[in-house]
């Protein structure tokens, strides 16, 4: 229930008001977000990969509905790769793209130009581009621009949302040879009509998900920060045969930041999904309706504790 909140909440103007006008709500915004410029975002980047993690990086900002505005955004990610490319990340430094950012929602072919010069930006630097997964409106759009940019650049990745029913069959025409797919459980307030609602399916549903993934010639991004799902993810890739670089593990910044690095010591490739900009806000409330541990941090930091 809390979490439905929180979601209905991220789409509200006057709670956006409300809760970004409140002082403290910057300490807690800043546990979850790299800052708002790009300068901001590559010191905390060249902290975790000296930390010996990798890094996919978001530009923050979504369902835009104005035409500059997603040219802006664009933009934005080209400059942050070319502030990025000295750094010579190569592939411990991709970043993550919401087509509805750079122009989905007025027209697919404004998207698909877009996030062409996003790849090719990205591909300068040896890199590469994940699109992210929004509502599921927006699904079948995603993965026909996916199949367009993996055309001129082939290690294009995507995220698929396991609490939705269509998610496994999306998950079986994914798994191919060098198809990087992230699988994450889901993040936007669906209709019971299109997704599970309860933890328990969503969980189910995402380990249905994993086992098709870790089956296929693909590979895998398990973005996940339960233990459970993790010692999962384990016993699937013992099954199937793959080793530590078959696979990457990928969590959230400034979230269970101990088990990042444990994992990452173990030899695992755990990248660090990287926020950075000012258009926080539904970013932040998503975070926290996934994760009750999420709110009780806020109401810490809200108490000064």
């Amino acid at each position: 229930m809390l979490g439905q909140l929180l979601l209905a909440a991220s789409r509200s103007r006057l709670v956006r008001r409300s809760v970004s006008g409140f002082p403290l709500t910057r300490k807690v915004v800043d546990r979850f977000v790299a800052g708002e410029s790009a300068a901001e975002a590559r010191d905390a980047i060249e902290r975790l990969v000296d930390a010996g993690l990798t890094v996919t990086v978001d530009h923050l900002g979504e369902e835009v509905r104005d035409a500059r505005a997603a040219a802006g955004t664009a933009h934005a990610y080209v400059e942050l790769l070319e502030a990025l490319r000295p750094l010579e990340l190569g592939t411990r430094g991709e970043v993550s793209v919401k087509l509805s950012a750079v122009g989905q929602a007025l027209d697919d072919g404004m998207a698909l130009e877009h996030a062409r010069q996003i790849c090719e930006a990205a591909a300068l630097n040896g890199s590469t581009v994940t699109l992210d997964m929004e509502d599921h409106t927006t699904v079948d759009s995603t993965l026909e621009i996916l199949r367009k940019l993996r055309e001129d650049f082939p290690s294009t990745g995507v995220a698929i949302q396991a609490y939705l029913f269509r998610s496994e069959q999306d998950c079986r025409d994914l798994a191919l040879e060098g198809s990087r797919v992230r699988l994450v459980k889901g993040a936007y307030r669906e209709p019971a009509s299109v997704a599970h609602q309860g933890k328990g399916e969503v969980d189910k549903a995402y380990v249905r998900c994993l086992r098709i993934l870790m089956a296929g010639k693909g590979y895998p991004m398990v973005a996940t920060h339960d233990d459970r799902l993790i010692s999962i993810t384990e016993l699937l890739a013992d099954r199937f045969g793959r080793t530590v670089g078959d696979y990457e593990y990928q969590m959230l910044y400034g979230i269970r930041t101990d088990r990042q690095e444990a994992l990452a010591g173990a030899g695992h490739t755990v990248r660090v999904y990287v926020p950075y900009g000012d258009d926080w806000y539904g970013y932040f409330m998503r975070r926290l309706a996934e994760r009750p541990a999420n709110v009780a941090f806020f109401l810490r930091a809200l108490g000064g504790k």
